[in-house]
């Protein structure tokens, strides 16, 4: 079959690659839909940290966001499966650990990313192979794009949640990429005031391109009482941003990662009894993410700008983005076109 295969930083091609077997507790999955992901550009670009700290190396297979049907199924699984509209966990954990044990599988010691780390192929490809235990169902309502929007979904609803915030309440999300957007789909369904912190001009008028209102920069950001904010950005100075403008004795969630280090100080975070929420992977948020999808509450579909062939990803991954693409932050991939 054809997959992308990373061979080096900022190297990128389509290979023939042997089929993927089901292994016992394993189903073949063909795919249907895989979504880019700020991640899979840093692990072409060189820049991920796993690509230095051992955990991720090349060649490597990228594809964590993805959704297709099951196809076959191995030994000790359910042949129920078979047919199935699915996606499923990037996570992989041990299954044996404390953590695991506990609910944190997504934080186990021996943790495999698919598409990401450990070597465990991803979907940027026309099947994967994936654990039956990481699976979830899709209805028939979730159609291919949201389907490859439920690991984003599951990662910027877990955020929402971690706000612990009332509907009515307001809450400010630093970033506008694909997870500050979701953040803002799923609290305006939950029928908290989201508003959007963009970097530019140019950022704030794709948000409202998208349909949200609320957005604003630096300099227009006016002087309400945050009752809660998400940072779902890339830069190293937002996070002590985040710290000045939330009410004091409420929740900041960090779920974007800056290529530096950030830094804040802890005094401020202490005298202001304020609660620092960290949001890795979106294992507990799967699951209401698709409902949401399926129920209709959110349609994170405009946030997809196209949908591209394989052989087009390698010029996504590098920045090339075609003229013709729509205002949404995210790209997908057919890998069977």
């Amino acid at each position: 079959m054809r997959a992308l295969v990373l061979t080096g930083p900022g190297k990128a091609e389509i290979q023939e690659v042997e089929l993927p077997s089901a292994g016992p507790g394993e189903v073949v999955v063909d795919v249907e839909r895989v979504g880019v992901c700020g991640t899979d550009v840093e692990l072409f670009t060189g820049n991920m940290s796993y690509l230095h700290t051992g955990r991720s190396w090349y060649p490597l297979r990228p594809g964590h966001e993805w959704c297709g049907r099951v196809t076959a199924v191995g030994s000790h699984v359910d042949p129920a499966w078979i047919g199935r509209r699915v996606t499923g966990d990037t996570m992989l954990g041990c299954g044996r650990c404390g953590r695991c044990r506990t609910g944190r599988h997504h934080v186990c010691p021996d943790l495999a990313e698919i598409g990401v780390s450990l070597g465990r192929p991803g979907a940027l490809a026309e099947q994967i192979a994936v654990p039956a235990a990481a699976l979830h169902d899709l209805p028939d309502s979730v159609d291919p794009t949201l389907g490859a929007l439920v690991e984003p979904g599951g990662n910027a609803l877990r955020a929402v949640l971690g706000t612990a915030l009332n509907p009515g309440e307001r809450l400010l999300i630093l970033g506008t990429g694909t997870i500050g957007l979701l953040v803002a789909l799923f609290a305006r369904a939950q029928g908290i005031e989201a508003h959007l912190l963009g970097r530019d001009r140019d950022a704030v008028s794709q948000a409202r391109q998208l349909g949200f209102t609320d957005v604003w920069t630096r300099l227009t950001l006016p002087p309400l009482p945050w009752h809660s904010i998400v940072d779902a950005s890339n830069a190293a100075e937002l996070p002590t941003l985040a710290l000045d403008l939330v009410e004091p004795g409420r929740r900041i969630v960090y779920i974007g990662l800056a290529g530096n280090p950030s830094t804040i100080d802890t005094r401020d975070l202490v005298l202001r009894d304020i609660t620092a929420v960290g949001i890795l992977g979106g294992s507990a948020g799967l699951a209401g993410a698709i409902a949401a999808y399926a129920d209709g509450s959110v349609d994170a579909r405009p946030l997809v700008s196209a949908t591209v062939t394989l052989a087009e990803t390698a010029d996504i991954l590098a920045g090339h983005r075609p003229a013709d693409l729509g205002p949404g932050p995210k790209v997908h991939i057919d890998p069977r076109r």
